[in-house]
C-alpha cells in the first residue's frame, strides 16, 4: 500500500485552444456535460447506449450489487451488428472502413464496410465449419494485418470469446494464455514483419499447444513465399477455410452480460489476469469514448498506432473506430524504419486527422529531432492523443509544437485494461495542462484518496480511485474472483486503480505511477512475476527479483536480482544466456537491461521479497520502513 506524500505542483502553462475548437467538438460545454451525468448518471448513460442499435431493449439500466455490476440488464445486441451492418444498410457501405499499410512501399490494403463485412461474415462462417460457437474461446495470435482485426469480429459476430495475445510474446507466455481460457481454437500467421526481418510465430505456436489438450484446430494465415507446409491433422489454411464460405452470417443475439473478449494483462503476483469484459457495457463505453472524447466525425481518417494485443488496440483500434463510422489505418511498420520519418509519412500520405500514441514514441522521436517530422505536411492533423504512461511536460510541449503545430488539442488519456475505456482526460477546447492527464469525463467519478478512502487535498498525493461503477468496467478476474474483488475492497467503496496521482486546485490529476508490481516498458505493462518465473526456471537461477529503473525514453528499464544455485558462477556468458532465456520464454518486451548477481534478497519474514527495498536502493533513495525485515 502506498504511503501518503506531497508534490510540489509546478505553476504549468495552460495551453488553450481556439474557440472553434471547443464550439465544433462533439462534447460541447464539458461542465454542463459533467453536471449532466451527476444528476442522473442512468439516464446519462441510457441516452448514450440509445445511440446505438440493440435487439431487444434492457428493463434496467444498471444493477449494483457491490462490488459487482451489470449494465443494461436483459437486452440484447451484437457489436460487430453496430460495427458493420449498421453502417453498410445506412449510407456507408461505400465508404473506406480500414486501410493497412505494410513494411514495404506500396504493400497496401484497404477495406470498405462493405467488403470489411463480407470478409467478416466468411470468416465467421468459417469458424462455425470448425465446430466454433456462443462461448467457444479462440485465442488470436497474430501480426497486425487485416485478418487480426477480420478474426476479432468473426468471433465477435457468432458469439465466441476472443483473447487476442500480442504477436511479440513467447512460448510460456502463449501457452498460459491459450491454456488459461481454454482456447479451442488458436489463429495465428506463419510469420510477421519487423524491421524488415520475417518473425516466425507458427513455431511458437507449436510449441504452445503441447500441453493444451483443449486446442482443436490452429488456423494460420500463410504469408511467406513459399508456403509452409501444414500439418493436415491439427492445422488448416486461413484462405481455405473461407473458400467457398457465404458473405452473410447473422450476428448472434448476446445478452448484454455475454462475454465478449478475455484480454490478459499482467499480474502483480502469479499468473496474469484475464480481464472479463462484457457485450453491452463495454460496446457503449468503447462507442462514447471514441465518438465524444476524440471527436471522431464522419470525413475523419483516424490512426491509433497500438497493437490489438493490448486494450488500447482493442478500444481504439478496432471497436471504437469501427462503432462510430470512422476510416481508420492500421500498419504493420515500427515508427523508426525504414527511417524515423515513417509514421510522419503516412500521416502525410493518408490525410490522418485523428492520431493516437504512446509517450515513449513521442520521446523516441524527440531524440531524432524535428528535422524528421518537419519534411512532411501534417496539416492534415486536428487531434493529437496520448496513451500507455503519463506524457511527461517536455513530450507534451514537443507533440503540441512541432506535431500539431500548436493548433491541435492533445487528448492525454488514463484508463487501464481493467476500465475497457478512457477515464481521465482533457477533453478536446478544455484548457490543457502539461504532465496532468485531466479531469474524470462524463460518466466518471475519479477521486485522490488516502489509504481510508478519504479526499486528499491539492497538492498531496495518495491513491487514484474510481467511486462508482461504469459502463465497461470489467466484469471479473477469469476464474479468479478473489482478484476481481481485491480491486474493490483495497479501499472500501472504491476501485483501486493502483495508480498513485495527485489533483490541482482546478481538479486536473496528475498521474504519477504504479504503487503495486507492475512495470511500464514503453507503454506496456509487464508483471514482475512474469519476468521472475522466467528467470526462475533457468537452470542455474535459484531467486530472483525485478524492479522497473526510471528511462527518459521508454519510461523504465527492467532490471534483475539473480541468486544463482550453489556451483553456478556469474558471468557475461550466463548474463546473455538469461536474457536469451527471458526472450524466448516471455519475448522481447520482457527483457532485463541489466542483471545484477547477488547473494541475498530483502525478504519480510513471511518470505514476500520488498522490491521497494531495491529500487529506493537502486536510485540512492531512503528504503523507508525496514523493520519487518528478517535480516
Amino acid at each position: 500500500m502506498a504511503e501518503d506524500f506531497n508534490v510540489t505542483l509546478n505553476e504549468a502553462q495552460y495551453y488553450t485552444p481556439d474557440t472553434e475548437c471547443k464550439k465544433n467538438s462533439w462534447l460541447g460545454d464539458y461542465e454542463k456535460r459533467y453536471q449532466e451525468f451527476l444528476a442522473d448518471p442512468d439516464a446519462y448513460w441510457e441516452a448514450i447506449a440509445r445511440e446505438l442499435d440493440w435487439f431487444s431493449e434492457w428493463n434496467q439500466v444498471k444493477t449494483w450489487n457491490y462490488p459487482h455490476a451489470e449494465w443494461f440488464c436483459g437486452a440484447a445486441t451484437n457489436i460487430t451488428y453496430n460495427c458493420l451492418d449498421r453502417h453498410v444498410f445506412n449510407q456507408r457501405r461505400n465508404k473506406v472502413a480500414l486501410m493497412w499499410r505494410g513494411e514495404d512501399e506500396g504493400e497496401e490494403r484497404v477495406f470498405t464496410y462493405k467488403q470489411l463485412y463480407q470478409a467478416v461474415n466468411r470468416f465467421a462462417n468459417g469458424l462455425k465449419k470448425l465446430g466454433v460457437g456462443k462461448g467457444d474461446r479462440v485465442c488470436i495470435y497474430m501480426p497486425v494485418v487485416p485478418e487480426q482485426i477480420i478474426a476479432m469480429l468473426a468471433c465477435a459476430r457468432i458469439g465466441a470469446v476472443h483473447t487476442v495475445v500480442f504477436g511479440g510474446f513467447g512460448v510460456n507466455a502463449l501457452h498460459q494464455r491459450i491454456t488459461g481460457v481454454g482456447a479451442k481454437v488458436v489463429i495465428t500467421a506463419d510469420i510477421g514483419v519487423r524491421r524488415g526481418k520475417a518473425i516466425t510465430l507458427k513455431n511458437i505456436v507449436e510449441e504452445a499447444v503441447v500441453n493444451a489438450p483443449s486446442v482443436e484446430r490452429i488456423v494460420i494465415l500463410r504469408r511467406d513465399d513459399p508456403k509452409i507446409e501444414l500439418h493436415s491433422e491439427m492445422e488448416i489454411d486461413y484462405h481455405d477455410l473461407i473458400k467457398g464460405a457465404s458473405s452473410e452470417c447473422e450476428p448472434e443475439a448476446m445478452d448484454a452480460e455475454d462475454i465478449l473478449f478475455i484480454l490478459y494483462t499482467s499480474g502483480t503476483t502469479g499468473s496474469p489476469k484475464g480481464i472479463v469484459h462484457t457485450c453491452g457495457g463495454y460496446m457503449v463505453g468503447a462507442y462514447y469514448t471514441a465518438k465524444y472524447i476524440f471527436d471522431i466525425k464522419d470525413n475523419d481518417v483516424y490512426w491509433c498506432t497500438a497493437d490489438p494485443g493490448w486494450i488500447t488496440g482493442h478500444t481504439y483500434g478496432v471497436y471504437g473506430p469501427l462503432l462510430t463510422g470512422a476510416t481508420s489505418l492500421i500498419t504493420e511498420t515500427t515508427p523508426d524504419y525504414p527511417h524515423p520519418g515513417i509514421w510522419w509519412s503516412l500521416i502525410e500520405e493518408y490525410g490522418i486527422t485523428v492520431f493516437y500514441t504512446a509517450p515513449t514514441a513521442i520521446r523516441m522521436f524527440m531524440r531524432t529531432g524535428e528535422e524528421w517530422p518537419n519534411r512532411y505536411d501534417l496539416s492534415s492533423l486536428r487531434v493529437l492523443g496520448s496513451v500507455g504512461e503519463p506524457l511527461n511536460p517536455e513530450a507534451f510541449e514537443w507533440y503540441y509544437r512541432v506535431i500539431g503545430k500548436e493548433r491541435c488539442p492533445i487528448v492525454d488519456t488514463w484508463w487501464q485494461t481493467e476500465t475497457g475505456m478512457h477515464m481521465i482526460t482533457t477533453p478536446i477546447g478544455e484548457p490543457m495542462r502539461p504532465g496532468f492527464a485531466g479531469r474524470p469525463i462524463p460518466g466518471v467519478i475519479a477521486d485522490v484518496v488516502d489509504q481510508g478512502g478519504n479526499s486528499v487535498p491539492p497538492g498531496q498525493g495518495g491513491l487514484l480511485v474510481i467511486r462508482e461503477p461504469w459502463p465497461s468496467m470489467m466484469r471479473t478476474v477469469y476464474g479468479d474472483e478473489e482478484r476481481y474483488a481485491r480491486y474493490w475492497n483495497t479501499i472500501p467503496g472504491c476501485y483501486t486503480t493502483a495508480d498513485l496521482a495527485v489533483k490541482g486546485d482546478d481538479g486536473y490529476i496528475m498521474v504519477i505511477g504504479r504503487t503495486d508490481d507492475l512495470i511500464i516498458v514503453a507503454g506496456h505493462n509487464i508483471g514482475t512475476a512474469e519476468v521472475e518465473s522466467a528467470l526462475v526456471s533457468h537452470a542455474s537461477v535459484a531467486e530472483a527479483a525485478v524492479i522497473g529503473i526510471p528511462d527518459p525514453l521508454k519510461g523504465n528499464l527492467i532490471k534483475a536480482f539473480v541468486i544463482l544455485i550453489d556451483g553456478k558462477e556469474p558471468s557475461e556468458k550466463l548474463k546473455n544466456e538469461l536474457v536469451y532465456h527471458v526472450r524466448m520464454t516471455l519475448g522481447p518486451i520482457a527483457i532485463p537491461s541489466s542483471i545484477e548477481f547477488v547473494d541475498s534478497l530483502p525478504k519480510t519474514r513471511s518470505g514476500k521479497i520488498m522490491r521497494r527495498v531495491l529500487k529506493a536502493i537502486e536510485l540512492g533513495m531512503d528504503p523507508g520502513d525496514i523493520s519487518t525485515l528478517e535480516d
